[in-house]
């Protein structure tokens, strides 16, 4: 399973490095935009929070097949390894397909719906990206959508793998990596709720309160 931070925050992507587990890190347009930083000046300090070992996620910002591929070509030769997103539209599609031809491998992303995703994946995304919350608030339902998706995927497109993403609350995640998932993203907020549980704090405080009590240290 491979657990990433959606986010362009190099200063808690460091952080939270120490402490998670973390694949690596998942950009967007609008999340580069809201950093205020240029993005050849940011994703090579992204790429080095998340060390040698973690794969760094940036999006294409061409709404036609060649720009695409022109756009990934300059981010894969500016950072190797770099995994391009290129959104799951019918230019988006032709443009997957000869990323894959070229050895570029993608994300499809933006994806909507349980047949868009499968056919990101036929065309060659290494990495499939379902928006379970954006779903959810137009009504559907996101984690059905991912449920099926990653059954076709299972059936048709084993080569390829979901990243789910979109999340509100870390239930809608673990209820992704319950129907199979192999990689979900997370933002900041979404990321520190799974460990931020009050109750964990008032169990430790009791543990040293009885330690004290009994032994007059906090220590072993």
């Amino acid at each position: 399973m491979e657990l990433y931070l959606d986010t362009a925050n190099v200063a808690e992507v460091e952080r939270l490095a120490r402490i998670y587990p973390l694949a690596g890190v998942t950009t967007n347009p609008s999340i580069v935009a809201a950093s205020k930083e240029p993005l050849w000046e940011l994703l090579p300090r992204l790429q080095n929070a998340v060390g040698e070992n973690g794969t760094l996620f940036a999006q294409t910002m061409s709404r036609d097949a060649a720009g695409m591929v022109a756009e990934a070509k300059r981010l894969n030769n500016a950072l190797p390894g770099i995994i391009v997103k290129i959104p799951v539209t019918a230019e988006g599609l032709a443009a997957i397909k000869q990323l894959k031809r070229e050895g570029i491998p993608t994300l499809g992303t933006a994806v909507y719906s349980a047949a868009q995703g499968l056919l990101a994946a036929l065309a060659g995304a290494k990495y499939v990206a379902p928006y379970v919350n954006r779903v959810d608030a137009q009504g559907g339902n996101g984690i059905q959508m991912v449920q099926e998706l990653q059954t076709l995927l299972a059936l048709h497109a084993p080569q390829s793998k979901v990243l789910a993403a979109s999340f509100k609350t870390p239930r809608q995640a673990l209820d992704c990596l319950l129907a199979g998932c192999e990689a979900i993203t997370l933002p900041l907020d979404v990321a520190q709720q799974m460990l931020g549980t009050p109750a964990v704090e008032s169990a430790i405080e009791k543990f040293e309160q009885d330690w004290k009590n009994a032994f007059g240290t906090l220590n072993l």
